[in-house]
């Protein structure tokens, strides 16, 4: 089954996750089929803290991927701030 989940990077104590499709047998930080974006809990400032390839969510999730937990929050607050300006 293929699921959508973070990927975690960065350094110690300064965390950065990639949101990855990913076969759900595979270790968190290992294989995967496609990123579909970034998390990043400790930005500051200018940075960006997150960004998800919208159109890509739907596509996996229309051909049966699941979403993990912590990726369904993060997809809805992505398209919170869209949702507003439109």
């Amino acid at each position: 089954m293929v699921v959508i989940r973070l990927s975690r990077a960065g350094a110690k104590g300064r965390p950065f996750y990639h949101i990855v499709a990913t076969d759900s047998r595979n270790r968190r930080d290992g294989r995967y089929i496609e990123r579909l974006g970034f998390y990043n809990p400790v930005a500051r400032g200018q940075e960006q803290g997150l960004r998800v390839a919208m159109e890509r969510i739907q596509y996996w999730t229309g051909v049966g991927a699941q979403l993990s937990d912590t990726v369904q929050r993060l997809v809805k607050q992505a398209s919170q701030p869209a949702a507003a300006a439109a």
